[in-house]
């Protein structure tokens, strides 16, 4: 009886995926997200009697050992202990029946969320431009910080260097022509290209624009587990952290 219940919630969670969640993300939303003790090893085992599974993730590729330029300042060291210090940002395109439609993106390295995004029929640097407003608008992130691209014109263009110092932060740039430079940006559009575009062929860019409006607000930032931060969701996961540094100063205060 306990695994009938257990397949049901199972197939509750891997629906409200959209079919996107293997074992491991499935295991994580009944342990984290519904407080359900269960083995990841018995909710494999039973989405493989139910032919349930995740969708493919992106193929492994070996970490080469490049020459990074001067101006890079993150030489594929992502890991960040705090918000803000680290955005990454790049430009992903898709077909639709009317024509391209062009998304630009800022990820903060800490929690993997999007803070800031922009879509256009075009891909010019007001479109880059427009999503570094938005995340700059929305964290106000404290001087120092760095903003990582590649070497794409909209992105060394003077308006978008020129934001970035405004702002009191720092423009950094990888190798050209080396995406593992940028590889934690790269991941994302890998993740929106499998569980997202590639899913269906896209009739109008209002289609696509709302559909990604949606993978990225409500999906990806809201709801979809992250295996590189403990299996949270990215609001969770700053939530948490804000938390726990709250309760560390008023720890320290009252000593």
């Amino acid at each position: 009886m306990r695994r009938e219940w257990l397949t049901g919630l199972i197939r509750e969670v891997h629906l409200s995926s959209k079919g996107t969640y293997g074992y491991r993300r499935v295991h994580a939303e009944l342990t984290l997200g519904m407080g359900v003790s269960v083995s990841d090893h018995l909710v494999g085992t039973l989405m493989t009697i139910e032919g349930l599974r995740g969708l493919p993730g992106p193929s492994r590729i070996k970490r080469l050992r490049g020459v990074v330029t001067a101006d890079d300042l993150v030489n594929r060291k992502f890991h960040r202990s705090r918000p803000n210090e680290l955005w990454v940002t790049d430009i992903t395109q898709h077909r639709t029946r009317e024509g391209w439609l062009y998304c630009c993106c800022v990820l903060d390295a800490f929690s993997r969320k999007i803070v800031g995004w922009s879509i256009d029929s075009s891909q010019d640097t007001r479109l880059v431009l427009s999503a570094l407003d938005m995340a700059i608008k929305t964290r106000n992130p404290a001087p120092g910080g760095i903003v990582h691209a590649d070497h794409g014109a909209q992105f060394t263009s003077w308006a978008f260097g020129n934001r970035i110092r405004s702002a009191g932060l720092m423009p950094s740039f990888g190798t050209v022509g080396d995406g593992l430079d940028n590889a934690m940006m790269e991941s994302f559009w890998s993740s929106m290209q499998i569980e997202l575009l590639n899913r269906q062929r896209w009739n109008t860019r209002l289609e696509l624009s709302n559909a990604i409006f949606e993978y990225i607000e409500i999906w990806h930032n809201r709801a979809r587990r992250h295996s590189s931060i403990n299996y949270l969701t990215p609001v969770d996961f700053e939530t948490q952290s804000e938390m726990n540094t709250t309760h560390a100063r008023t720890t320290h205060l009252t000593r």
